[in-house]
């Protein structure tokens, strides 16, 4: 698949507890403006996900999906798929630009636990529980028919997932934007402003953590002017 310098393709890949579907809308209104877009399954996410799906098998997902590409890409990772992207992309030539959506950006040496100062449980097998109440949390702006749809198509995730270990980040040597949800009751916003520290660029939302649901063609609106913008 070949992709312009004008409208790379666009990579989207999903957080936690989601699937591919999830950015069904921000697609549609992706295509409206010219971009091609491919998504990326994470194995740790699924109604069935295996025990042993970490985020090492979800960054080699993501680098597998990269490699069928000729041409530039911009990837766009949201929430706990930033960690899998940064350890995936490094060196990924093919790869314009990286832009985390209220997502974990992290360094080298860094967890999701250690981030948020916690240790790694001794147990690692098995699921990590969801959120309590996630339409407040996840979809709280997003359209009520929309969200009620959304937190249907909700599926597992393994623990393990949360676990690993950033070796190298992608971002020390791609360009990079954060979009810092402003009003985002998921990840905190005083959370992604110290991690959107470490991007080349960092935009804002009006809004929570899932803004391809609340608003896909503002969305799409804002990733196209991130693609400009570089």
């Amino acid at each position: 698949m070949t992709a312009g310098p004008d409208r790379p393709l666009v990579v989207l890949v999903h957080g936690a507890w989601h699937r591919p579907s999830t950015w069904d809308a921000a697609r549609s209104a992706l295509a409206a403006l010219g971009y091609e877009t491919r998504v990326v399954a994470l194995p740790s996410a699924g109604r069935d996900p295996a025990p042993t799906a970490s985020m090492y098998d979800d960054a080699a997902v993501i680098r597998k999906e990269l490699d069928q590409v000729d041409g530039p890409a911009v990837v766009v990772a949201h929430s706990y798929a930033g960690i899998p992207t940064s350890e995936g992309l490094t060196g990924a030539t093919n790869v314009a630009h990286l832009i985390y959506l209220a997502a974990y950006l992290l360094d080298d040496g860094e967890s999701m636990y250690s981030r948020h100062g916690m240790d790694v449980p001794a147990d690692t097998t098995g699921l990590f529980p969801l959120m309590g109440s996630p339409g407040e949390a996840l979809y709280h702006d997003v359209p009520r028919d929309v969200a009620a749809r959304a937190v249907e198509d909700l599926v597992d995730q393994s623990l393990l997932s949360f676990t690993g270990t950033v070796t190298r980040a992608a971002w020390h040597d791609i360009p990079s934007t954060y979009v810092v949800c402003d009003d985002d009751r998921t990840i905190p916003p005083a959370l992604q402003e110290t991690m959107a520290a470490h991007a080349t660029a960092t935009r804002r939302w009006p809004g929570g953590h899932s803004p391809f649901l609340a608003d896909p063609q503002r969305f799409a609106a804002l990733v196209d002017d991130i693609i400009r913008s570089r």
